[in-house]
């Protein structure tokens, strides 16, 4: 069995949205990336992963549709950076579709991720994942296959958040609120392995912060994180964890970002950290050496304004990190 089949096998289907592909990309981002059937079968240094779920959310939400509009967004954007002077299309990037969901069933459509992504990161070793959500609940899925290609090794996770995500699965099931407790309870990932970056304001209930500190959850607000400089804050954290643990999970959810700059998520709030902020971080996380994988989440295009503000600081979120990738193996070849 090839690893196409493997990945039908595993519940993986090509997207509903692909562009047409012309004989050059000339430098537009829709036609360097390429689909699964492009791909030529060795390693590429990214691989997409489409984790179309919101039924999960607690939150009324159509971050199940963000797969699509992330793909969609490609075309306005190009793969030259121009802040960074660096063109990303010397590395490769292959799209390898969504994870079908079940119609109902939250749990099936849970292991459903959970075997694509250990499917995905089993075949593409040497990649880095990158998962398109989907509301939260989808990184205790990927955590968790890649906990069952690597069980003797200790996970951390560095999550972006505006809230915790600590909530009792017992009382609000497996939903985007839970997925650090459920990997917490579930013994995949230790409290004190996690750094929650970008708390703020109002959005976090007493009894979910004393859970945090009771399991040593690192949290650290984005008041701390201006104060410190918000590299030097991801530098100090990416550095802890590898100090701490075998591999570092990246979750960044989108409403983490203020909502004057994201009102296209579920829960948007105010005071929260500006793209500018957000986008300097993706580059540090992305230049960072022992950077494997990531996901965005809870991004919902179905509140988004006419002009697309949220999808496209999504898009241009993944490509910072690329463009961190990108700036790290160019270094190294200096």
């Amino acid at each position: 069995m090839n690893a196409k089949q493997k990945f039908m096998q595993a519940g993986i289907q090509q997207p509903e949205w692909r562009w047409h592909k012309e004989d050059s990309s000339d430098g537009r981002l829709h036609q360097w990336i390429k689909g699964m059937d492009e791909w030529q079968g060795e390693d590429p240094d990214v691989v997409i992963l489409g984790m179309p779920l919101s039924r999960s959310s607690i939150s009324v939400s159509g971050a199940s549709e963000y797969t699509e509009a992330f793909r969609r967004g490609w075309k306005g954007f190009s793969t030259y950076n121009m802040d960074e002077e660096i063109d990303l299309s010397f590395l490769s990037v292959v799209d390898t579709g969504n994870v079908k969901m079940h119609g109902t069933d939250i749990q099936e459509s849970h292991r459903r991720i959970e075997r694509a992504a250990e499917a995905i990161l089993g075949q593409f070793k040497s990649s880095v994942f990158v998962g398109i959500g989907g509301d939260h609940s989808v990184t205790a899925c990927t955590v968790r296959g890649l906990k069952k290609l690597h069980p003797n090794e200790t996970i951390g996770i560095l999550q972006l958040d505006t809230h915790l995500d600590l909530r009792d699965p017992a009382e609000n099931g497996p939903s985007n609120g839970t997925p650090m407790r459920q990997l917490i309870e579930g013994e995949t990932v230790k409290g004190n392995h996690i750094y929650t970056i970008g708390l703020h304001g109002y959005f976090n209930a007493p009894d979910l912060v004393a859970y945090g500190k009771k399991h040593e959850v690192n949290m650290i607000s984005l008041k701390k994180a201006r104060q410190k400089g918000i590299a030097q804050t991801f530098r100090a954290a990416l550095h802890e964890l590898d100090q701490k643990t075998d591999r570092t999970y990246i979750t960044i959810d989108m409403d983490v970002l203020d909502i004057g700059f994201a009102p296209g998520v579920p829960a948007s709030t105010p005071g929260g950290m500006s793209t500018q902020e957000l986008f300097e971080a993706l580059l540090e996380i992305g230049r960072h050496p022992s950077f494997k994988y990531i996901d965005f989440v809870c991004l919902d295009p179905t509140k988004d304004p006419a002009a697309s503000p949220t999808v496209k600081a999504g898009v241009y979120g993944f490509l910072q990190v690329v463009s961190g990738m990108a700036l790290a193996r160019s270094r190294k070849e200096e």
